[in-house]
C-alpha cells in the first residue's frame, strides 16, 4: 500500500488533519510552545489592547501573548471544536484569553475590533489565504500589525525534512505529498502575500528554535498518531513500508543508539505588516 491519499486531501481544512488535541500536542504542540514567545516578540504588540489569534489550536500562541503582555486580552479562533475545548480547559489566563470556534476566512467580528492579529503555523493550511488576510486586515484597526509564521518545510525544519526524505526514499510516489510543496513556506512568500494584501512596513525574518528529543522513539512515535500531512501519509503506508521509513529516518539522523538524546534545528518564516492608516 502506497502513501496515496484521496484527491480531496490536499484541500482538506486543517481541522481534518489535526483533530485530536492530545495527539497534536505530542506531535507538534510542544514545538509551537517554543516558537510562540519569540514570535510574539517579533510581532511587536502594543502593551495593551486586544489581539486576535487566528487558528489558535491548543492555545500556545494565545498563552504566550497573555503571558508576555500583561495588559492585553486575546481572542483565539479555530475551526476545530476539539482544539477550542482543549485550549479553554487549560487556560491559565481566563480573564484575558478566550477561545471560540471560528473560520479565519469569515470572521464574525466587526471592523477594527482588534489592535493586532496573529497566526502561528496556520496560514499555509488555510484554503484561501488571501481571503483570510483580507479578513484579518478588516478586523484590525488602522496602525495595528498583522503577523504570521509558517514552518520552513523545504529546508529549515529538520524534523519533518528527515521524515519526508525517508518517505520518498522508500516510496518515490509520495514526493508530491512532501510538505516542501506547501504554499507560503519559503523565504519571501509570506512577505509577498502581505504586500499584495496592502499592508505597509512589511518585514519578514526567520525565527529559529532547537528541538530536543529524549530518544529516537520520542522523535518517531508522534508520527504514528496520524497528525498533519506527515501522520496522514504514514497512516496510509502498510506495516512493512512504515518500518522501512522508520529505518531510513534513523539512518539519516545518524544515531548510534535509539535511546540516545539528540537535537534538531527548526526554523519558521515570520512576517509582520501594518494596516494602513485611513485618510
Amino acid at each position: 500500500m502506497g502513501c496515496f491519499l484521496p484527491a480531496a486531501w490536499s484541500q482538506e481544512p486543517a481541522s481534518g488533519m489535526f483533530g485530536d488535541a492530545e495527539a497534536y500536542e505530542r506531535f507538534m504542540g510542544r514545538w509551537s510552545r517554543l516558537v510562540a514567545p519569540p514570535f510574539v516578540d517579533f510581532a511587536a504588540l502594543p502593551e495593551q489592547g486586544l489581539a486576535l489569534d487566528i487558528g489558535s489550536g491548543t492555545g500556545s500562541l494565545a498563552f504566550a501573548i497573555a503571558g508576555r503582555k500583561k495588559h492585553m486580552g486575546v481572542t483565539g479562533i479555530d475551526p476545530a471544536k476539539e482544539y477550542v475545548a482543549y485550549a479553554a480547559s487549560r487556560n491559565p489566563f481566563p480573564k484575558r484569553a478566550s477561545f471560540e470556534v471560528g473560520d479565519g476566512q469569515a470572521l464574525r467580528f466587526p471592523d477594527a475590533s482588534f489592535d493586532a492579529a496573529l497566526s502561528l503555523l496556520v496560514f499555509n493550511f488555510i484554503p484561501d489565504a488571501k481571503t483570510a488576510l483580507r479578513e484579518a486586515r478588516r478586523v484590525t484597526r488602522a496602525g495595528g500589525a498583522i503577523s504570521a509564521a509558517v514552518w520552513d518545510y523545504g529546508d529549515g525544519m529538520r524534523m519533518l525534512r528527515t521524515f519526508w526524505d525517508a518517505v520518498v526514499q522508500v516510496d518515490p510516489r509520495a514526493e508530491s505529498l512532501d510538505e516542501k510543496h506547501m504554499p507560503l513556506c519559503r523565504a519571501g512568500q509570506l512577505s509577498r502575500l502581505w504586500k499584495e494584501g496592502g499592508l505597509e512596513d512589511v518585514r519578514e525574518e526567520p525565527i529559529k528554535i532547537t528541538m530536543s528529543f529524549m530518544s529516537f522513539a520520542d522523535y518517531w512515535e508522534p508520527f504514528l498518531l496520524g497528525q498533519g500531512p506527515a501522520g496522514a501519509c504514514l497512516h496510509h503506508l502498510d506495516g512493512e513500508k512504515q518500518q522501512a521509513v522508520r529505518a531510513e529516518a534513523r539512518r539519516r539522523l545518524k544515531l548510534e543508539r535509539e535511546n540516545a538524546p539528540f537535537s534538531l534545528p527548526a526554523r519558521v518564516w515570520a512576517v509582520r505588516g501594518v494596516v494602513p492608516r485611513r485618510p
